[in-house]
């Protein structure tokens, strides 16, 4: 099994403190976001990571991991995803860079069975109202059928009852899930890559987001399954986010959200 970190995002809603690195380059209680990734993910036994660097990334330097250069300029997560295709040929776990994991979660994840399985927080709703003091803010959807699968997700300002869970940015693919992901990634490439047009809840398909491509392969027929946790991350988005953590850090309330070793 591999992880794959994206880690090439500009991270420009977090002001002045990414103005000179990239966001996984924030430091959060005395180490970097994504030193604190790495180390979690070799501790719980993933030897093969792959960084995905692109704003900045120069300054991701960690030793024990494999970096792909980000090839924009006018990209987003899946085609940077798409920079390490050749990494595709075992189970492998996507990482978004702005987010903190505890072990449990990890874990959790790395022995689900599905062949698409998507983190979801059914506790999402606390988290939310910490950090935007309501539950009707930046919601995106993620509607679980009948079945157990999810069947709409990432569909941005959806009503409440459409928000059955909050969308984690750790995603695993098994083999065969990755035959899916690249099968959907590449029929869309050649229908949309040159036009400059909404694909998805994207501007376009360069700028695609990772829930456009999972919903897509939704739409293609293949099922898509959720791994409920709750609580045991933490995102680090906008320069709210990263105040507040620190503030929660200061205020001993972090364990309410998550538990870093050293808290």
């Amino acid at each position: 099994m591999k992880a794959i970190i994206l880690a090439a995002g500009l991270g420009t809603r977090l002001g002045k403190y990414t103005q000179d690195k990239p966001k996984c380059m924030l430091e959060f209680m005395g180490k970097t976001l994504i030193e604190r990734q790495v180390e979690t993910i070799k501790k719980l036994g993933i030897k093969e990571i792959i960084v995905i660097r692109g704003h900045f990334g120069g300054k991701i330097n960690l030793t024990g991991v494999t970096y792909v250069e980000w090839s924009g300029p006018e990209t987003n997560m899946v085609p940077d995803l798409f920079e390490a295709e050749k990494y595709f040929d075992d189970d492998f776990i996507v990482v978004y860079g702005d987010v903190l994991f505890d072990e449990k979660t990890f874990t959790k994840l790395m022995n689900c069975d599905k062949d698409i399985c998507v983190t979801v927080d059914d506790n999402w709703k606390d988290y939310w109202r910490a950090r935007f003091n309501s539950n009707l803010e930046d919601l995106e959807s993620v509607h679980i059928g009948k079945e157990g699968d999810i069947i709409e997700l990432g569909t941005p300002d959806c009503l409440p009852e459409d928000c059955h869970a909050r969308y984690v940015g750790l995603i695993k693919f098994s083999k065969n899930g990755a035959k899916a992901l690249k099968k959907v990634y590449h029929e869309n490439k050649e229908k949309y890559w040159d036009k400059d047009e909404k694909w998805m809840n994207s501007k376009n398909f360069k700028r695609a987001y990772m829930t456009d491509i999972l919903q897509a392969i939704i739409n293609s027929g293949f099922k898509i399954w959720p791994l409920h946790i709750f609580g045991g991350w933490l995102e680090f988005d906008t320069v709210n986010d990263y105040e507040l953590a620190n503030r929660w850090l200061k205020e001993g309330i972090l364990n309410k959200f998550i538990r870093i070793d050293g808290n």
